[in-house]
């Protein structure tokens, strides 16, 4: 059964840093690579990092590149996103979601387009 849920978001100021996690099903956490996406208010949804099923390879966004890190726990089957550096920008509702494979790496597209957990909010005040 498809399932992931997300959790860690928060309120932190410019600079801080912040860790979510996305605890997936085995189902999923075998078949699927899995990404990060966000959604500003206003603003389309963007993917900001997403990691192979193996764990061999990562993607970034360029925005995000040398400030997040997107690694995965193989025990808790949980996918994490750590931000450093935070700044106002990196605002909105962070999703978890299963990516289209690629090669060499992933990519931060979503593999279904209907599927969109409760999400995780993460807010960056100046």
């Amino acid at each position: 059964q498809l399932r992931l849920v997300e959790s860690g978001g928060g309120l932190v100021q410019s600079g801080e840093s912040l860790t979510l996690a996305c605890t997936v099903s085995k189902f999923t956490w075998e078949k699927f690579a899995i990404g990060w996406f966000r959604q500003a208010p206003g603003k389309e949804r963007e993917g900001v990092s997403c990691i192979s099923a193996s764990g061999s390879s990562t993607n970034y966004a360029d925005a995000v590149k040398g400030r997040f890190t997107i690694t995965r726990d193989v025990a808790k089957m949980t996918v994490y996103l750590q931000m450093s550096s935070l700044q106002p920008d990196d605002t909105g509702l962070y999703h978890c979601a299963p990516v289209i494979p690629g090669q060499p790496t992933c990519q931060m597209s979503p593999y279904f387009e209907d599927y969109w957990g409760q999400g995780t909010q993460v807010t960056v005040s100046a």
